[in-house]
């Protein structure tokens, strides 16, 4: 079990205890589960445990961290196909499908990217991520595909996190939206956070975490566009929020925030048509993570991987591109 200690300089003081360890580097964990740790009893100030994530530090504090040793994992390991697009001794980046779900959750243990990882790597997964989520440095969404990175052990989970809260991983996203963000590119900054009037969505609200997305028109159609979107934090469903929250530029086919039917789109026959032609070729919001970069953990070299778009948003491109050239 590791321990590591932080004194609180005064720059730090009135900092909330969960937002001082997820600046911290060299910990590497998510605020989430950091305040699980919390409440759990496992971080101590001046040796007493606080039970809120919440509690304010003061200068001269001293802060210790008890990362507990990895859980054994109650989660059946399932031959589930999936793309592995690099793999070593200590990391493997996966080339994600559509529909399919990254973790388990207490209600779906079952056909996840986790139990299909359980099998491909047998007991080689980092565990700092909590029982449920094995080897999990960052998500991607059920339906958006694309690349994601997955830690075979603790230390390369905590390198891989320190660069993500570094905002030194390069994560390109590529995605079709109703309509065309103005300006044509640009900074969205805009706190997210769960939307209190419907549990399953996410909004932005003024009590969010702090969000910013930028992003860049590449190529306009009658009544959508092709966007590249690149990271600056990793918000729950972060683009799709503000593209359309921020924007009114849903994601085509997006059933959760608004791309089954944009209210952009001037409803003439054409257009309904049009709709609903690429709703029916996507099957899953048009959201892909087509570029991710980072500095291997143990070799420092410099990786970055690409992954074309799948079949489905070729065939919605092709589709916007008939109406836009008149063929």
């Amino acid at each position: 079990m590791s321990a590591p200690e932080y004194v609180i300089a005064e720059e730090d003081s009135g900092l909330r205890l969960d937002s001082f360890l997820a600046l911290q580097d060299d910990l590497g964990l998510s605020r989430s589960y950091i305040s699980t740790l919390i409440r759990n009893g496992h971080v101590r100030v001046d040796g007493e445990a606080p039970v809120k994530p919440s509690t304010h530090l003061h200068s001269r504090q001293i802060v210790v961290v008890n990362v507990p040793d990895p859980e054994p994992i109650d989660l059946t390991a399932e031959d589930i196909p999936i793309d592995i697009v690099y793999e070593d001794a200590h990391l493997i980046v996966v080339d994600k499908h559509a529909g399919l779900v990254v973790h388990p959750t207490p209600s779906t243990r079952r056909g996840t990217l986790v139990n299909a990882l359980l099998f491909h790597c047998r007991d080689t997964l980092s565990g700092i991520s909590g029982d449920l989520r094995p080897g999990i440095v960052h998500r991607l969404d059920k339906d958006t595909t694309g690349l994601i990175m997955v830690a075979k052990d603790d230390e390369t989970h905590r390198h891989l996190s320190a660069q993500l809260a570094a905002r030194t991983v390069k994560r390109r996203y590529v995605a079709l939206c109703w309509g065309a963000p103005e300006p044509p590119h640009g900074r969205i900054d805009g706190p997210i956070g769960r939307d209190p009037n419907n549990r399953q969505k996410m909004t932005v609200i003024e009590s969010g975490r702090r969000a910013a997305t930028n992003y860049k028109v590449l190529k306009r159609y009658t009544i959508a566009s092709l966007i590249e979107c690149k990271l600056e934090t990793g918000r729950t469903h972060q683009i799709r929020v503000h593209m359309s929250v921020m924007k009114n530029c849903p994601i085509i086919s997006d059933t959760k925030y608004g791309g089954m039917s944009p209210t952009g789109v001037p409803s003439t026959r054409e257009n309904r048509e049009l709709v609903a032609d690429a709703i029916r070729l996507a099957g899953h919001h048009m959201l892909h993570a087509e570029t991710l970069g980072f500095v291997h953990p143990v070799t420092s070299e410099e990786l970055e991987f690409h992954s074309a778009p799948p079949i489905e948003f070729r065939l919605v491109q092709k589709k916007l591109d008939s109406v836009l050239t008149g063929k």
